[in-house]
């Protein structure tokens, strides 16, 4: 069944999210802002290292200006009547009581959603999905080091 433009214009897009009307027109906020927001205020969490995903993926992304890695990390669910669902994949510092971090950082998203955005977030997921441990990290360069100088000793 093929829909009119007055059917299309009538049902508020799946990637916003109707604020209200002004008397001069609709307000609407595009489901980006509310990621944008969430990240912004996950990032703020001490004990949050970063947004999940391939670091090299991210970083070639990030080069050449996309902003695909932010679609892949957060999620956006808008609902009826401002309402909306967020899911943030994070990677958390080592040494860190993942509950807490996760509890500050859901805290962290509602206020500054519904503070900036008049919206009424009824969920936030927390989905860890690593831990940066920086020890284990110097050990692996230490180790990637040794190996790079004794393959440059001379095999004669």
């Amino acid at each position: 069944m093929k829909s009119t433009s007055a059917e299309k214009n009538a049902a508020p897009s799946q990637e916003t999210a109707v604020l209200g009307h002004d008397g001069i027109g609709a307000i609407k906020i595009h489901e980006n802002v509310v990621a944008q927001l969430a990240r912004r205020a996950v990032l703020e969490v001490e004990g949050i290292s970063r947004l999940a995903g391939s670091t090299l993926v991210d970083d070639i992304a990030t080069l050449v200006g996309s902003r695909r890695m932010q679609s892949r990390a957060v999620t956006v669910i808008l609902g009826e009547e401002s309402k909306v669902e967020i899911e943030i994949k994070v990677v958390l510092e080592f040494g860190y009581c993942i509950p807490d971090v996760a509890a500050q950082a859901q805290t962290a998203v509602v206020e500054l959603v519904e503070n900036t955005t008049g919206m009424s977030v009824v969920k936030v997921d927390i989905l860890v999905q690593e831990i940066d441990d920086p020890e284990k990290e110097e050990l692996e360069e230490l180790e990637d080091g040794a190996a790079d100088a004794v393959n440059a000793l001379p095999l004669n």
